[in-house]
C-alpha cells in the first residue's frame, strides 16, 4: 500500500510566475474561460480569481501596502486540499468522489451527475462545474501521473519548489524545520493543515503562511458538513414529537365533535317521539 501523498506549499518562495497554473492546464487539457477572450480582473496581478472547474490551480497575490515602498507581496498557490476527511466525498450521492491508494481525492467524471452537492460541501471554495464536461471537476494530485511514478505536473513546473511533493509524513518534517528556520529568522510563519490532529483529519495539501489565513482567503476552522447531523436530529426529532402531539390533540377534538353532534341527534329523535 503506497503512502499517502500530497503537497507542501511554502508560500515565502513562491514568486507568482504561474507556472504551476500553466502546467496544470497543459497537462490536464482544461479548456480556457470564454475561449481565452477575457478582460483583466484589475485584482492586481490575478486574472484566474478562483478555483472552478477549468482552473484546479490558482496563484493569489495579495499586496500589503502602506505606501508606494512600504509593503509585500504574499502569493499562494491554492489547489484542493485532499482532505483526510472530505466533505465533499461525504455528501457525494453517486460514489463519483473516491479516496484513492495515494490517500488523495478524486471526482470520476464519467460517475459525475452535475447535482453540486460536493460544491456546496467544500469548506475551501475548490470544486465546481466544467462548462464543457457537464460535471463536477477539481484537482486530481495529477492521479494518472502518480499511477506511473510521475510527480504532479505542477510541482515539476514550479522553479522555486514553492510547491513540493511527497509522501505527507516527510513533508510534515520538513514544514516544521522550515517552520523553525524562518521564527529564527525573525519571521512569524505558521502550517496550515498540516496537524492530523487538526481540522478535517488534516490536510494532504497544506501551507506555510506568514500572515492570518484569512489573509490568504483559507478558513480559519474548516468543517464538515456532518457536522450538522447532531443538531439537525435533535430538531427533527423535536418536530416529530410537536407534530405528534397537535395530531393527537386534532384527532381527539374530531373525535369529541363526532360524539357531541351524535348526542344531539338523538336526543331531537326522542323528543319527536313524545310528541
Amino acid at each position: 500500500m503506497p503512502e499517502p501523498m500530497g503537497f507542501f506549499t511554502d508560500t515565502t518562495v513562491c514568486i507568482g510566475c504561474k507556472a504551476c497554473e500553466v502546467a496544470c492546464k497543459e497537462w490536464n487539457q482544461l479548456p480556457a474561460r470564454n475561449g481565452g477572450v477575457g478582460e483583466l480582473s484589475g485584482d492586481s496581478y490575478d486574472n484566474t480569481r478562483k478555483l472552478d472547474g477549468i482552473h484546479w490551480r490558482h496563484v493569489r497575490f495579495i499586496e500589503q501596502f502602506k505606501g508606494p515602498y512600504d509593503g509585500r507581496w504574499l502569493m499562494m498557490s491554492d489547489v484542493c486540499k485532499h482532505c483526510v476527511q472530505a466533505g465533499c466525498l461525504e455528501v457525494c450521492p453517486t460514489g463519483a468522489i473516491i479516496r484513492t491508494e495515494f490517500d488523495t481525492v478524486v471526482i470520476q467524471s464519467d460517475v459525475c451527475n452535475g447535482c453540486r452537492a460536493c460544491i456546496a460541501a467544500c469548506p475551501f471554495g475548490v470544486i465546481d462545474i466544467n462548462p464543457v464536461s457537464g460535471t463536477a471537476q477539481k484537482c486530481t494530485l495529477c492521479y494518472d501521473r502518480l499511477k506511473v511514478g510521475l510527480e504532479p505536473a505542477c510541482s515539476k513546473a514550479c522553479p522555486t519548489d514553492s510547491i513540493q511533493f511527497g509522501a505527507i509524513a516527510e513533508l510534515r518534517t520538513r514544514a516544521h524545520k522550515r517552520v523553525d528556520q524562518l521564527k529564527a529568522q525573525g519571521v512569524k510563519a505558521e502550517l496550515y493543515g498540516a496537524d492530523p490532529e487538526g481540522a478535517l483529519g488534516g490536510l494532504n495539501s497544506f501551507y506555510l503562511l506568514v500572515d492570518e489565513p484569512e489573509v490568504y482567503g483559507l478558513p480559519r476552522h474548516p468543517q464538515l458538513p456532518s457536522r450538522h447531523l447532531a443538531k439537525s436530529a435533535t430538531f427533527s426529532a423535536a418536530s416529530a414529537a410537536v407534530l405528534g402531539v397537535l395530531a393527537l390533540v386534532g384527532l381527539r377534538k374530531r373525535r369529541m365533535d363526532e360524539l357531541g353532534g351524535g348526542g344531539g341527534s338523538g336526543g331531537g329523535a326522542g323528543g319527536g317521539g313524545q310528541n
